[in-house]
């Protein structure tokens, strides 16, 4: 399908979609189902068969550039436990652009699909006794559990599936893996097509832009230079606590991830419980060479402990406007301090002293993440949230006792960077015509189903425009 015009002109598509991510892979798919549109994919990461993670395999964080676990077919989707939250509560604010009813009857069809191509049938969080047990003693604990149904597909499952939907696309649509978009053409406020970092003018009726979170700085300055309006998302800053599986058997074998919401007693603060990884490993992600931590688990492959992220939610009001470079400035302090990633006992952080290797060799929680230093948080995190993950771990120890252990381990930083989001229409359409942002790069989602379905909205949208 790919094709030069006469005379050597651009590249001419009707729609093109930047970046390859479950977003934009659902854009795709919706309309490869519905249209005969001329379709072209490009990201400026490797395809899914040549993402190879140095630090999976035992190797030190290289900063590979892009990440391989961010950047490429499938997102940081690929290398995620592959967690498809069936909730509108869940997953982003998808719900503030379009009614809960038709959003809820969205995911379900967004989840028809990733069935269609191969994720597991079972359902987490469906049987209302044990949830109604485990809400009890939440609530005693000041603690809100989210209502969810969870299909957990594993990290192995979940990249099989992206794998089948890109040989699904591989003939009607064209894919350009290792190209980065430079820039986007915008001629009287009405989209054009891209430019790419090598020169190369690519033109397009309509543009889908789901950058990822490794494209959401990227998508914060073309936002900028293109004069769009944005709403700072809250900063979400934390640690990622490592506990025996044990500990938590019982929320995660009813929920797979509980999800609680808490505030904090001292500063009132919004604190959450975040990608619940059971019997899973913690790894590390490189943004531009600034290293975070996550938690990944697998379908067929088990560890003897679970992960979880504890994050504060900020949302700083005016002047701020870089809920990114604060996120990575928090980052960096924690990789200049341990040269990667920091790892404390939460016996160590209390007793205010810095962990060392002898400490963290006696745990009886051996760290799934081998090459993290230990060190001491409170050299990186604010006061303030450490009191906030803190008082959060206390009131988890009243529902799954064993979570505020001295042994239990905490690795530093997590940050979640999302981009500012765009003025958007409930179409998703920013305020350039044919131009649409979508994903958690956009920042109107945090998940693989939302994000699917911000892909499907934009497509329809499409779709409808040239029915007309």
């Amino acid at each position: 399908m790919l094709f030069w015009a006469f005379g050597g002109k651009p590249l001419k598509y009707d729609v093109i979609i930047v970046g390859a991510g479950p977003a934009g892979i659902f854009s795709a798919l919706e309309l490869a189902e519905n249209t005969d549109l001329k379709i072209l994919i490009v990201d400026k990461g490797p395809d899914i068969d040549k993402r190879k993670c140095p630090a999976s395999r035992g190797i030190e964080c290289l900063h590979c550039e892009p990440c391989a676990v961010l950047s490429g077919w499938g997102g940081a989707g690929a290398f995620s436990d592959g967690k498809l939250t069936l909730s509108t509560e869940v997953g982003g604010w998808l719900s503030e652009y379009i009614p809960k009813e038709e959003l809820q009857k969205l995911i379900e069809y967004v989840d028809n699909i990733y069935l269609k191509f191969g994720a597991p049938r079972r359902v987490y969080g469906a049987d209302p006794a044990k949830v109604e047990e485990i809400e009890r003693k939440a609530s005693l604990a000041r603690l809100r559990l989210i209502h969810q149904k969870i299909r957990h597909m594993g990290t192995e499952k979940c990249a099989e599936t992206l794998r089948k939907m890109r040989q699904y696309l591989n003939s009607r649509v064209d894919v350009r893996m290792r190209t980065e978009v430079k820039g986007l053409i915008v001629k009287n406020r009405k989209v054009e097509g891209v430019e790419t970092v090598d020169g190369e003018k690519i033109l397009g009726k309509y543009v889908i832009v789901a950058p990822g979170r490794s494209g959401a700085e990227w998508l914060k300055t073309e936002a900028q230079a293109l004069g769009l309006k944005t709403l700072n998302n809250p900063v979400d800053v934390g640690v990622r606590v490592e506990v025996l599986a044990s500990v938590m058997e019982e929320l995660t074998s009813a929920l797979y991830e509980p999800k609680f919401i808490y505030y904090s007693k001292f500063f009132d603060d919004q604190v959450r419980t975040f990608c619940v990884a059971p019997y899973g490993e913690v790894i590390t992600e490189s943004y531009n060479g600034v290293l975070s931590v996550n938690g990944q688990s697998y379908a067929n492959r088990k560890t003897p402990n679970t992960n979880f992220a504890i994050l504060v939610s900020t949302r700083f009001t005016e002047p701020f406007k870089e809920p990114i470079a604060y996120g990575k400035y928090l980052a960096r302090l924690a990789n200049l301090l341990s040269g990667g990633i920091i790892i404390q006992r939460l016996g160590d952080l209390e007793s205010g002293r810095r962990s060392t290797q002898e400490r963290i060799n006696r745990c009886v929680v051996t760290p799934t993440l081998k090459n993290a230093t230990p060190g001491d948080l409170s050299f990186v995190l604010p006061y303030r949230y450490l009191t906030d993950i803190m008082e959060m771990l206390k009131a988890l120890d009243e529902v799954s006792p064993g979570v505020y252990s001295k042994d239990t381990l905490l690795y530093g930083i997590e940050v979640k960077f999302y981009s500012s989001r765009l003025r958007l229409s409930g179409c998703l359409e920013t305020e350039i015509r044919n131009l649409f942002t979508i994903g958690d790069g956009a920042g109107v989602t945090r998940g693989l189903i939302q994000a699917s379905a911000s892909g499907v909205i934009a497509a329809r949208e499409i779709i409808k425009r040239e029915k007309k």
